[in-house]
């Protein structure tokens, strides 16, 4: 069996992004091809289509949970939300936020923003570390 946290590093290392990382390392596991994943996954980096809301290694942690322990009956989505909020507010106090914008520290929303965060280098600095905690975090909490 492959260490999702690594698998997590190497894919965004590789140019994945960050909901993809984490999504298609922990997919397999639970019956989803890699291609699902990523595809799956895609729409969600860097905070919504790069638009610096929640951000996408959370994200990507969320459709685990869910493919986990998501509900497909309408009167057991209470428990997917409980399960939910629980690993958004361990993300919370661990990083201090949860979006994207927040976390890096710049409006990646608009051109200016997004030229800043190249050139500081964050989505190099600061978003491996989110991967590879949000991946450790998910190990931890959802037991895999």
């Amino acid at each position: 069996m492959t260490d999702p946290i690594q698998t997590a590093c190497e894919r965004f290392a590789q140019g994945y992004n960050c909901s993809q990382a984490i999504f298609s390392a922990f997919a397999a596991s639970l019956g989803l091809t890699d291609e699902w994943a990523l595809k799956l996954s895609s729409p969600f980096g860097a905070g919504f289509a790069r638009q610096g809301q929640v951000c996408g290694a959370l994200t990507g942690a969320l459709l685990v949970l869910g493919l986990q322990h998501g509900n497909i009956i309408p009167e057991n989505k209470e428990n997917t939300y409980r399960i939910a909020e629980e690993f958004i507010r361990k993300f919370r106090d661990c990083h201090g936020a949860i979006l994207c914008n927040e976390l890096i520290g710049c409006d990646i929303s608009t051109p200016a923003g997004l030229l800043t965060a190249r050139e500081k280098q964050l989505f190099a600095t600061i978003c491996p570390d989110l991967v590879k905690e949000t991946a450790r975090s998910l190990t931890e909490f959802s037991g895999n």
